[in-house]
């Protein structure tokens, strides 16, 4: 069996992709930073020796790097940089040190970096305009891998919001979920009126699957799927399926000036590459979370 090695197999992709991957034969490894158990070891990524440690003995041939801090509202902006961008470095410096070459290294960057581009929909021809720390972490994260492109098999990619079981709560998918599930009467929210891409999770785990078996690298490429959901639209399918109207309040301290109306990503790059992915419908996602 093929051994992938996922850091931060304990976060919610990380769960997800694991379990996924595992049901179709591979040999799944992880790190986590508090934890070790049968395949996960304990590792904190911006130390290297741990790094040399972990992956001298597990020698991947796959690797898909989710670790990091990624909720953009984290109020330590140091540690974005120390996790995200000098984390992500080690790996790839430990690996040359190590003189291992893994099959695919999957270097998982986000849509963040685009920043406010004025534009509905979103391609990697665009040059990053990050507007917080997080998505300025990422950005700098792969502009140090691209140096890496003609030593290792690398593709970073860009994804776009997703949700499904288990996702913290505050992420917006999630606490809105909490709110029906609680039979709460009230919601705050920032700006309703606009459309977003809330993807599966079971999709994204498909489309990284098909990139570590794919013979592509020294690309970067979004997660996405074109596919624009109103935030409206999301209250009035969790009405329905709860059998009851929630109040919608505006909270002004969650709504953002100039916020895009719509925005998504372009798939053409991606369906180029890996072929065409389809996703269930969101109202299947949201059924999901409420009965879990």
């Amino acid at each position: 069996m093929k051994k992938v090695l996922i850091t931060g197999i304990d976060s919610f992709t990380g769960v997800h992709l694991s379990s996924y991957l595992e049901k179709l034969g591979y040999d799944v490894y992880g790190t986590s930073l508090f934890q070790s158990g049968d395949k996960k070891h304990q590792c904190d990524i911006t130390k290297k020796s741990d790094l040399l440690i972990v992956l001298n003995n597990i020698k991947p041939d796959f690797i898909i790097h989710l670790s990091g801090i990624s909720f953009a509202a984290f109020d330590n902006s140091e540690e974005f940089y120390r996790v995200n961008t000098i984390g992500t470095t080690n790996i790839l410096d430990s690996l040359i040190e190590l003189e291992l070459n893994p099959t695919k290294i999957i270097l998982a960057s986000s849509a963040t970096i685009y920043g406010n581009q004025g534009l509905e929909i979103l391609d990697e021809s665009l040059c990053p305009q990050p507007t917080n720390h997080y998505g300025a972490s990422k950005y700098a994260m792969e502009c140090l891998a691209k140096n890496y492109f003609n030593k290792l098999n690398i593709i970073i990619t860009r994804p776009f919001n997703y949700t499904g079981i288990s996702q913290a709560e505050h992420f917006l998918i999630p606490k809105i979920v909490k709110h029906f599930r609680q039979m709460k009467q009230t919601i705050e929210l920032g700006n309703i009126d606009v459309s977003r891409e809330f993807n599966d999770v079971g999709y994204v785990c498909e489309i990284y699957k098909k990139l570590i078996e794919s013979s592509i690298s020294s690309e970067v490429v979004n997660i996405c799927s074109n596919r624009g959901i109103k935030l409206l639209d999301v209250i009035d399918m969790m009405n329905e399926m709860s059998g009851y109207k929630i109040e919608v309040k505006i909270n002004p301290a969650f709504v953002r000036k100039g916020e895009i109306k719509s925005l998504t990503g372009s798939t053409k790059k991606l369906f180029k590459l890996i072929g065409e992915v389809e996703q269930k419908e969101f109202k299947c996602t949201l059924r999901e979370m409420l009965d879990a």
